[in-house]
């Protein structure tokens, strides 16, 4: 039996990178949190110590600043590429980048009813996503959101499921639904020359219009129905979107009992349970694309 060393990647994690725009009287801002994977010959510094074909994480990290203003933050998606393509073609040892990017979102202020020009507050929306891989399979890029938070009031049922000696779970045609929704989307084969043409930021904005869009109008027998609907609405709305990986939590909402009180409920007053929670995850894709693995290998898992 031997022991040998398996797949290794290095990289910075969570390097929090804001970029504002001075151009004109009027500013913009862009406020990511980067995380950068090297994959290559690095087996030696493992086995033996040996840093010589190491570039350092804190030079990823000062890489990330540098491109920030030399490259600008158009979207997420093209800096994430920017500095994947960098890696793999500027410093030799590296076969493979793995770039992750969170983007926060940021709101203008209203003064006296009008927007500022240089002043914003955070809002509490979901946090945008990209992740970046270049290798020798290619270059995969990946959109997505995490914790964009949904709930309807009705247009959701819950029936006809398996039961057993166990089951307590009533049976619901009328029930709150909501979500915590982390989604990810494989676009297909990016180039260099495609990619500087792709509208990344409306692409974002068209594919959470539709999950949102689904997941309101839809009469939802179950999360997992709504999934399927998301996605499937997704890939048709957007040839060039190979696949969607989605994961959602059921943030479960009990009524109320108030009898006690002598109260009626009839679906008012609900207590919104933290945990514990079904977890409803699925992949939509079409059956003519290649799988692309090497897209899916993640490095810090933040997107």
């Amino acid at each position: 039996m031997a022991i040998i060393l398996g797949d290794n990647q290095y990289g910075k994690a969570e390097s929090r990178v804001v970029r504002i725009y001075r151009d004109g009287s009027r500013h913009e801002i862009r406020d990511i949190n980067v995380s950068t994977a090297l994959r290559g010959p690095f087996a030696p510094a493992h086995l033996e110590g040996d840093q010589s074909n190491v570039l350092p994480t804190d030079t990823q990290k000062n890489t990330a600043y540098a491109f920030a203003k030399s490259h600008g933050i158009e979207s997420i998606e093209q800096f994430g590429l920017a500095l994947a393509r960098h890696f793999v073609g500027a410093i030799e040892p590296v076969e493979g980048a793995r770039v992750e990017v969170e983007e926060y979102a940021w709101t203008r202020a209203l003064v006296d009813g009008q927007e500022h020009d240089h002043t914003w507050t955070r809002t509490g929306a979901e946090v945008r996503t990209a992740a970046v891989t270049v290798d020798s399979s290619g270059e995969h890029v990946i959109g997505g959101l995490k914790d964009l938070v949904l709930l309807k009031s009705t247009g959701s049922e819950f029936a006809g499921f398996l039961e057993d000696d166990f089951t307590t779970l009533q049976e619901t045609h009328d029930r709150v639904m909501a979500t915590s929704l982390n989604a990810k989307w494989r676009f297909g084969a990016v180039s260099e020359a495609s990619a500087a043409d792709v509208p990344w930021d409306e692409i974002y904005a068209g594919v959470k219009a539709i999950m949102v869009k689904q997941f309101a109008t839809l009469q939802s027998l179950a999360l997992q129905q709504t999934l399927w609907h998301m996605g499937k609405a997704v890939l048709e709305a957007y040839p060039f979107i190979a696949e969607i990986r989605l994961s959602a939590p059921n943030k479960h909402h009990f009524m109320v009992d108030l009898e006690p009180f002598g109260m009626d409920n009839p679906g008012e007053v609900f207590f919104a349970a933290d945990r514990p929670y079904g977890l409803i995850q699925a992949t939509i894709l079409r059956d003519d694309v290649p799988l692309a693995p090497e897209a899916w290998r993640s490095a810090a898992g933040l997107a």
